[in-house]
């Protein structure tokens, strides 16, 4: 059976697909059928406050996994990634990653500003956040960031990523909080940031650690998506103002990342402009964002720094949030291929060989 080749087949599929499953049997528990239960209670299963007998509430190293294992496995995914990501980058492929890790975080901070300006920051238009938007907004795929430049653009344009696996994980949308006025101590940023810090020390001092580590990178993503779609109800996904929300974003994500990209390509006098469109896209490791800045929010009113009421408001929007993200990344993963391939098509008629390091030189 080709399960694994059919779900990647998917725009995002081995985050996307088990985040539904786990709403879809969320859902079913929270339909709490009589028959399902009654078979649950018949096997000894406890019920839960409320006297209901669940499928993802069983106890043991189920439940852990796969009812309330998300955090844990979002931090073991930060700690890997970040054991990938490499100090040693060349001249010209820090220069485009730099900029365009600075181009990307900078709009996506922007927006999310002027959303908060000009909206409910919290439950906005369609029910936007501004932490829904830094989140997408800022994070790119960097697999399909690799995939495209290693297809339509030359070798600083792929070194770049080793700069962009920066934006990965809540980094950018945590920090963009505390500028846009969320009181987050510093410890909330240690207690989030210290699994990508330690990995990176590790991946940088020994290169067999950086090895290991590597399929941390892509192992622990369909688990802690399925944990988070458990704690969702799948009939929310038909809610049109959560669809209409999340491709909204994914459209503003393509769409004014890839052209403040193209313009500050254009003014540090790049020729080739396939980097920064590929870089337009929602990484599906941003689902995993709204989970953590509620578990930062949590460590800041634990210690005082903010008020229980606002932590709590960032944990009501996690869920919402995720699902708004999960539907930006898909489509973006839509968009901004489409994209490439047009700039391409653009940039070789006016005689741009984007394959090439000088991309002036004739196709």
């Amino acid at each position: 059976m080709k399960i694994k080749q059919t779900i990647e087949k998917v725009p995002g599929g081995l985050m996307v697909v088990p985040l539904m499953l786990g709403a879809l049997l969320n859902t079913v528990d929270q339909m709490h059928i009589p028959a399902i239960m009654s078979g649950l209670k018949s096997l000894g299963v406890a019920p839960t406050a409320d006297g209901y007998y669940e499928l993802l509430r069983i106890g043991g190293f189920s439940e852990a996994l796969f009812k309330n294992g998300a955090l844990t496995l979002i931090a073991l995914f930060l700690f890997c990634a970040g054991s990938q990501m490499n100090l040693r980058v060349g001249g010209i492929a820090l220069k485009k990653g730099v900029l365009l890790t600075t181009s990307k975080y900078l709009t996506g901070l922007t927006i999310g500003l002027l959303f908060g300006y000009f909206f409910d920051p919290m439950n906005g238009f369609l029910g936007l956040s501004t932490m829904a938007i830094i989140a997408a907004m800022t994070n790119g795929n960097g697999g399909m960031y690799a995939a495209l430049t290693g297809q339509y653009g030359n070798r600083s344009d792929v070194g770049a990523v080793s700069v962009l696996s920066l934006n990965d994980g809540p980094f950018f949308t945590l920090m963009s909080l505390g500028l846009l006025g969320s009181n987050f101590p510093v410890i909330a940023f240690i207690a989030v940031l210290l699994p990508i810090a330690l990995g990176m020390l590790l991946g940088n001092l020994d290169s067999e650690i950086r090895e290991f580590l590597a399929p941390g990178e892509i192992l622990p993503v369909p688990f802690f998506a399925f944990a988070l779609g458990a704690g969702m109800n799948f009939m929310t996904f038909f809610n049109p103002s959560v669809v209409g929300a999340g491709l909204l974003l994914g459209i503003m994500t393509t769409v004014l990342t890839g052209l403040i990209g193209i313009l500050v390509f254009k003014l540090f006098r790049e020729k080739s402009y396939i980097a920064p469109v590929a870089e337009a896209s929602t990484a599906g490791n941003a689902v995993g964002t709204p989970a953590a800045i509620a578990a930062a929010a949590t460590v800041a009113a634990s210690s005082g720094m903010m008020s229980a009421a606002e932590a709590q408001s960032y944990q009501d929007i996690a869920n919402l949030a995720t699902m708004q993200i999960s539907i930006s990344t898909l489509t973006t993963a839509i968009l901004c291929p489409i994209a490439v391939i047009l700039v391409d098509k653009y940039q070789r008629r006016k005689g741009v060989n984007s394959k090439l390091e000088n991309p002036g030189l004739p196709v």
